[in-house]
Formats: structure tokens, sequence, C-alpha cells
């Protein structure tokens, strides 16, 4: 018997071994998404790089398109990667992912701006964006399923919500590597200039040695074998799950929106319009999200004791009645502090959805299409309301509206908490066991 191959053997991996494969899978996950992350870090800088013009908004609206892009190639990579996992195992397709995750890096470090190339520079950024969506799209159901198929079933909550403690923190790291070059390294004309392009390179080299650790990693699931169950992996057989596939989607929508609100496009926001300086919304930023990292075992373990259905509950009553009073409080606050407090208060709201999402939708389906469910389904969600929660911020902003999108953030957590009051609690129905 190898790792790769369990075969129907009924191999359960020891303490030790869930612990190092944990840890194993996280660490690929921080650096998935360390390179996913720096894009909208660094935007700022070489926003004017690509897309030349007077207006910083128009500029940002530009990158914030190619972000949105490389997010509708995500379903892509859920549907290839989610397939090829569950054909094939999950650690040959997180080492898969991780390997596209650097050849996307890599260009964008090295392709030549505007100036130099024309049009060809936004072309190729569309390009790598492309190739990193893919890499994401794999990323997120493989590694939600590997960690929860991982953990033993009274720690499931506990030990999955470490998908979102290395998501935030590959989101953390991008932002203190920032914060290393605005402060110690680099002047604002460096990293106008070239040095926003050093933290794709770091990102391209730490794929690259995470990819070997991975393929350490011990096999989280048996692998049938093809007479078996022939349609393993497949569309097929995931049609046969119509009822989790929708209930996937539908309680992704109100907390991916929330999320990327709250962090990827909070930087911007600060920026853009509260007024703040690029230095001091990058320390916001980072303050929050160690904080808000913190919590997420906090709440994987609760759910663990309480149920998921509970949290997602408090996330959709709770994101529903306090959306529209933080962003406007945001909007017309100028202290440091204060925005600090009020953007902690919302991802208090937001962990009841992050450090949970993970596990409710693994133990939704069998083993046989488990990474495909998980994946395909959150990736199309994630594509149509979360990759564009920036853009659609920005659009408004543009056309002189801005506080229009706190009601469509409010109105899409209200959507999902439709779904989270239906829905049965996964904790006490989970089909990983099956």
């Amino acid at each position: 018997m190898t790792n790769d191959n369990n075969n129907n053997t009924g191999y359960q991996p020891n303490v030790a071994e869930r612990v190092r494969s944990i840890i194993g899978g996280s660490l690929g996950n921080l650096v998935e998404w360390y390179d996913w992350y720096i894009y909208s870090a660094f935007s700022l800088y070489f926003a004017g790089y690509f897309f030349p013009s007077d207006n910083a908004t128009a500029q940002l609206l530009n990158t914030a398109g190619i972000f949105a892009i490389g997010f509708l190639m995500r379903p892509v990579g859920g549907w290839l990667m989610g397939t090829y996992a569950d054909r094939h195992g999950r650690k040959k397709a997180l080492t898969m992912s991780i390997l596209l995750m650097s050849l996307g890096s890599l260009l964008i470090a090295f392709v030549p701006g505007y100036k130099q190339i024309g049009i060809a520079a936004p072309i190729l950024l569309v390009l790598a964006r492309i190739i990193q969506g893919l890499s994401v799209g794999g990323e997120y159901g493989t590694s939600a399923t590997y960690l929860s198929e991982m953990a033993a079933r009274k720690h499931r909550g506990f030990y999955s919500s470490f998908q979102y403690v290395t998501l935030i923190m590959g989101q953390l790291v991008a932002l203190g590597v920032l914060v290393l070059l605005q402060r110690l390294f680099l002047t604002e004309q460096q990293l106008h200039s070239w040095g926003w392009r050093i933290p794709f390179v770091i990102g391209a080299v730490l794929a690259i040695s995470v990819m070997y650790l991975r393929r350490s990693l011990h096999e989280s699931a048996t692998i049938l074998k093809k007479e078996d169950h022939p349609e393993r992996g497949t569309l097929r057989e995931l049609a046969r799950h119509p009822k989790a596939v929708l209930t996937v989607i539908g309680l992704t929508v109100g907390g991916t929106v929330a999320f990327y609100t709250y962090t990827t496009y909070m930087q911007k926001f600060l920026v853009n319009t509260a007024g703040f300086s690029k230095t001091d919304a990058t320390t916001i930023s980072t303050i929050t999200s160690v904080a808000f990292m913190l919590l997420q075992p906090l709440f994987g373990l609760l759910s663990d004791k309480i149920g998921r259905r509970p949290l997602l509950i408090g996330f959709g009553i709770l994101g529903t009645l306090t959306t529209i009073p933080i962003m406007s409080a945001l909007s017309n606050n100028h202290d440091l502090w204060t925005a600090i407090a009020l953007i902690f208060a919302a991802l208090i709201v937001v962990s009841g959805y992050t450090s949970i999402n993970a596990v409710v939708k693994a133990e939704l389906f069998p083993a046989e299409v488990r990474a495909l469910g998980v994946g395909f389904p959150y990736a199309i969600a994630v594509s149509i309301f979360g990759g564009t929660a920036e853009y659609i911020a920005l659009w408004f902003k543009q056309a002189g509206h801005a506080a229009w999108f706190n009601w469509y953030v409010t109105g899409c957590i209200f959507i999902s908490l439709i779904i989270y009051v239906f829905m049965n609690d996964t904790h006490k129905h989970s089909k990983i066991e099956d």
C-alpha cells in the first residue's frame, strides 16, 4: 500500500500524520493565496504602469477588471482540478495547482510595461491572471476537501478553519511585504517604477518550494478504482447532487462578497474614498487581517460544539443589519483607530462564514465527487459575486453613487441568509463519514 493509492483498504492516518498533512496542506494554501493577493496589494503601484491615465480611479478600475477576469477562470480551474483530484488524488491536484500559480507570478514579475510594448502589456497581464485564476480555482476545492478529510470528525471544524487562517495569512504576508518595502527599503517612486515586481518574484520562488513539500503529503481519502465508480469526478456525477450544488452556490454568495469587501477592496476604499494615505491604509489592513486570522480557529472550534448552521445564520443576520452602518461610518471617518475598530467589527461578523464554509461544503458531498462538488459551484459563485465586488464598488463610485455598493453587499448577504435558514446542519449530517 502507498500513500497515493489506498484503494479501499480503510487506511486511517494517526494523529501525527493528520497534523503533519494539515500543516503541509495549509502552508501550500498560504503561498497560493499570497501569490493571488499581491496583485491586489500592489495594484496601487503598478496600475499606471499598465494603464496610463490621469485618472487614478480609472487606472484602478482597469486593474480591478483584470482581477475579475482571473476570477472568471476559477470555475474552469475548479472543474479541471476537482475532476483530477477526485480521479487521481488530492495530493497530485494540490501540487499541480501551485505550479500554475508560480508560472502566473513569474509572468507578472517580468512583463514589460505599456510604454515598452503597448497594448501587449495589459494582454500579458490578463494571461497571467488567467493562469492564476485556474490555479486558485483548483486550489480552494481541493484544499478544502483535503483538510476536511484529514481531520477527525470531532475536530473537523477547527482543523478545516486553517484553510482560511492560511488564506488570510497569505494576504497578510502580501501586506507585510508591502509594508517592509514602503517603510524600510524603497521610496514611493521606486515602488511605482520597479519595486512592485519584487513580491511576484518572491511568490514564484515560494510556490516552487512548496510544490516539492506537497509531493510528500499523505493522500487524504480512498482513491476508488475506475471499475468501482467509473463516473467519479465528472459533471454527470455532480449533477446527481443538485441540492448540494445549489446550497454551495447560495451559501457562498453573501460570504464571498462580504469577505472581498472587507479585505481585498478595503485597502483601496480607505485610500480612494475615506482619504487615508496608502501607508495608513496598509497599516489598517495589516492589523485587521491579523485579528481576522486569529478568529478563524475560535469560530471553527465553536462550530464543533454547537454546529455549523448557527454560525452561518449569525453571519447572515448581523451582516444584513450592520453592513450599511459600518461602510457609511468608514467613508466619513479619518481616524486610523476608529477605522480599525469598524473593520474588525465587520470581520467578526464575516468569521461566522469564513471559518467554516470549507468544511460545510465538503460535508455536503460523497468522496467520489467531493473535490469537484466543493470547488466548481463555489468558484462559480465567487466569480460572479466575489471577483466582481471590487469592480462593482469602483464602478458605483465612478458613477457618483458609491453608497449603492453598501446596499448591494447587504442584499447578497440576505440571499445567503435565506439558504442558511433552510439548509441542514452539515455537522450532524456529514457525508465525509459515508
